[in-house]
């Protein structure tokens, strides 16, 4: 292997070494972009599950008020013929 040869080898391991860094970078900011973004949905739904509860506990309480309400209604009388 000629001197030059040797020399252009060298130069195309640097390109894919850069390449390969370059790739890598974008590979951490990514990673760090979604572990974020990730973070963000684990608040959202802990909040959305939060008010899913306290939604659903308001419900039953209208629902036992609504009960109620209909159990003081007077009987319907049933229409003479």
């Amino acid at each position: 292997m000629t001197l030059h040869i040797f020399f252009r080898y060298i130069d195309r391991m640097e390109a894919d070494i850069s390449r390969f860094e370059e790739k890598l970078n974008n590979f951490v900011t990514l990673f760090h972009r979604l572990r974020a973004e990730n973070n963000e949905l684990r608040q959202t739904v802990a909040m959305k599950s939060d008010e899913v509860k306290r939604l659903s506990e308001k419900l039953d309480q209208t629902k036992t008020r609504v009960e109620a309400l209909i159990a003081q209604l007077p009987e319907a009388e049933s229409p003479r013929p």
